[in-house]
């Protein structure tokens, strides 16, 4: 009776002793986790405003510049725009134009000039697919920026002038810059070219236009 009783005792002390150990034991140290950085970056985050660009797909408006007519000289021109924007990058436009060429160079050279009254009228309508290729911004000063964009703009057309009707085509570059979300000023030059027979002989012409113009959008 006794050995059992100085059994169990010892087994008791055995637990308690082997207890206090793993109390007074340090805490094991978790592994660390491989995907987790070693170095946490302290990095202020700035604000980036994008440039919002107007959502209206319609576009119209007026322009005026100058008109260049191969052998002729420049003369003052304007017309209207009608546009309509597909996505942000394609557009679609057509034009209507219209300028006074007058013969003066040559009425220095030839008895009567090459028009009957001095001055011939020149009309031209066209429909063209424009790629919005830049859109960034224009800065004003240091607290105000306007969207903007640099665009490339191609298609065909007809031309009237001096009684005859020929197909065109023009090619261009352009850029536009939103004063408003309804309102744009537009900067365009384009090479209009189409085949004249004025001096007697049938040759393709360059014909190059530098226009501006405000649009509405909407």
């Amino acid at each position: 009776m006794h050995k059992t009783q100085n059994t169990v005792l010892a087994a008791w002390l055995a637990l308690s002793s082997l207890a206090s150990l793993a109390a007074d034991a340090p805490a094991a140290t978790p592994a660390p986790n491989p995907n987790e950085p070693v170095v946490v970056p302290q990095v202020d985050r700035r604000e980036v405003k994008l440039p919002r660009f107007p959502s209206n797909d319609f576009e119209v408006g007026l322009f005026g510049g100058a008109y260049s007519v191969q052998n002729f000289g420049a003369s003052i021109a304007g017309g209207l725009r009608l546009g309509y924007h597909i996505t942000e990058d394609y557009f679609v436009e057509a034009a209507l134009g219209t300028t006074r060429v007058k013969d003066e160079a040559f009425r220095r050279v030839l008895p009567g000039g090459i028009f009957p009254t001095g001055s011939e009228r020149l009309q031209y309508a066209n429909l063209s697919l424009g790629v919005n290729l830049l859109p960034g911004e224009v800065f004003l000063g240091p607290g105000r920026a306007l969207p903007s964009s640099i665009y490339l703009i191609g298609g065909v057309g007809t031309t009237r002038f001096a009684g005859q009707r020929q197909q065109s085509f023009n090619l261009g570059l352009g850029a536009k810059v939103y004063l408003r979300d309804w309102l744009a000023l537009r900067v365009d030059m384009r090479d209009h070219i189409y085949s004249l027979d004025l001096l007697g002989k049938r040759e393709s012409t360059q014909n190059l236009e530098l226009s501006t113009g405000l649009s509405y959008l909407f």
